[in-house]
């Protein structure tokens, strides 16, 4: 499979590395230098694009897949105040999308542990509930869209909770997410339920960037030939 790597950073460079021992080959690196230049014949190179670059990016980055008619698994987080028109042009332009707050395996089992977790602890209100995610200086949004999505989750499941907030807060109606930007940390989340007599919490820590990228990778091969949108589930339900 062709792949071009939108987004050529830390995350981009391990992608490459899975792709290339999974026997993929790289037709298109877009990086600073050629971010603005890069082409849709280049681009029509690829059999599927990954792209990971930054959120004033991403959208641009979307339509140009759109336009040349390739397959983009989307990895960038902070745009998702655009995520409707994306999905609309999509489907509107007969396209295949493919994105992920998170890419890794372990991650997508930490949320369906979360959404369990919600569910039951709907019975107990005596607990309240808050969040930390914590992630290194270079990360561009906060809180992350892993936290984001585990904040949803939540909200989803407990009706006390109106909103989530990037933010302590006495509120009940809020869900505070703490977030915390410290040396070269991949990423760590934390999900906490406290009483006045002891306390709950549920953990995922990433050790490094691997297993973003491998999720990332195989996320394009199964976006390859498909058209529509798709998201983790759809891939964890095909890894059954």
């Amino acid at each position: 499979m062709n792949i071009a790597l939108i987004g050529y950073g830390k995350m981009g460079k391990e992608i490459e590395q899975i792709a290339l021992a999974r026997g993929h080959k790289i037709t298109l690196k877009v990086g600073t230098a050629n971010a603005a230049s890069y082409t849709a014949d280049e681009l029509k190179q690829a059999d599927v694009a990954i792209e990971f670059s930054t959120p004033e990016a991403a959208i641009r980055n979307i339509y140009k897949c759109f336009d040349a008619s390739v397959p983009v698994v989307v990895g960038t987080t902070g745009w998702l105040g655009h995520l409707e028109e994306v999905k609309k042009a999509c489907t509107q332009k007969d396209q295949a999308f493919f994105y992920a707050s998170n890419y890794s395996i372990g991650v997508n089992l930490f949320f369906k542990l979360n959404e369990a977790l919600a569910k039951m602890m709907n019975n107990y209100p005596a607990y309240n509930v808050s969040m930390e995610e914590i992630h290194h200086v270079h990360k561009l949004d906060a809180p992350s869209g892993t936290a984001i999505s585990l904040a949803n989750q939540v909200i989803g499941q407990l009706p006390a909770k109106q909103k989530w907030i990037n933010a302590e807060t006495k509120n009940p109606a809020e869900l505070s997410i703490i977030s915390k930007r410290m040396d070269e940390v991949p990423g760590t989340h934390t999900v906490t339920y406290s009483s006045d007599v002891d306390e709950i919490s549920i953990t995922h820590i990433a050790h490094n960037r691997k297993g973003f990228a491998l999720g990332a990778v195989i996320a394009a091969e199964f976006l390859q030939n498909k058209k529509g949108m798709f998201g983790m589930s759809d891939l964890m339900n095909g890894l059954k």
